[in-house]
């Protein structure tokens, strides 16, 4: 009897330290469960936060002072998830709703802060400029005759002075200020200048990387819608150079005439547009600083 006695109190004294046991072990569990809680412990690492879902119970703080989860707000100040909106003051998400005057975009969708221009193309009259791409000269099949009815012939004048060039400044426009209308027979100009060329029922010489009107080459044609210098480049007459010209201003809205080569008062009137609209000096003529900014030269 007295044994079974002792079995019995030996189990009972088992029984309570097991019990104990336990019950230590879920006091020391369940701190731990209300800090996860408390804490409110962001996704494991390698899984995204998904839009509008919260990370845990509620829309808790996360350690950036920010929040995250349904209607949370960012660290911008924003707004992400399920009607959320960004810091640019528009929306992301679901029929979002505006903040700031923010306007709300399609579902899932971010809002753009500001509409994009499209490079290269100036705001001046909604017409565009160069891109600074290099221009490709095109070669043209012209006429090559006079045409008194667009392009009048200028009156020769000697010693004539382009009007207005003198308040053209800087040495771009030295050309221009210093060029006056000379008459000289064909071996004058022969003698001088190894590159003439007759176009259009008038000769051009030239010189210094321009073209120049040689006034009495042939006595019994002298026809010149221009009386001045030419810009030249990549080697192209006179003329080429014209008709290049005019088919870029033709492509931009500037010039609404034919491409013919002659520098006429249309294809003047045209190029003095376009170097108003660009910040150039409006010479009306075709020179260095103009061809630049058209990307030929």
């Amino acid at each position: 009897m007295r044994t079974f006695l002792v079995l019995i109190c030996s189990l009972a004294l088992a029984c309570v330290a097991l019990g104990a046991e336990e019950g230590k072990k879920k006091e020391k569990e369940q701190p731990k469960k209300k800090g996860a809680q408390a804490g409110q412990v962001s996704q494991p690492a390698g899984k995204p936060t998904g839009a509008g879902k919260p990370t845990g119970a509620g829309s808790k703080k996360t350690s950036m002072g920010a929040y995250e989860g349904k209607g949370g707000k960012t660290s911008m100040g924003a707004h992400e998830g399920k009607g959320g909106n960004t810091s640019m003051g528009a929306y992301e998400g679901k029929a979002g709703k505006p903040a700031k005057g923010g306007k709300a975009t399609g579902a899932g969708k971010p809002a753009e802060a500001a509409t994009a221009t499209t490079a290269g193309k100036a705001t001046v009259k909604g017409k565009a400029t160069a891109t600074g791409k290099p221009f490709k000269p095109q070669h043209f099949n012209l006429a090559n005759k006079p045409k008194p009815e667009i392009a009048p012939a200028v009156t020769f004048q000697q010693n004539r002075r382009i009007e207005g060039s003198q308040n053209w400044q800087g040495s771009n426009y030295t050309v221009f200020r210093n060029y006056s209308s000379e008459w000289h027979d064909q071996g004058w100009w022969r003698q001088r200048y190894n590159r003439i060329v007759v176009i259009g029922g008038g000769a051009y010489y030239w010189n210094a990387g321009y073209w120049y009107p040689a006034w009495g080459y042939d006595q019994a044609n002298s026809y010149y819608p221009y009386d001045g210098p030419v810009y030249g480049y990549n080697d192209l007459p006179p003329d080429q150079v014209i008709a290049n010209v005019q088919a870029t201003l033709q492509q931009q809205g500037y010039y609404q005439g034919e491409v013919d080569g002659l520098l006429g008062p249309l294809t003047r009137t045209a190029i003095a547009d376009y170097q108003r609209a660009n910040g150039l000096v409006e010479t009306a003529a075709i020179d260095q600083p103009t061809l630049e900014s058209l990307g030929m030269a």
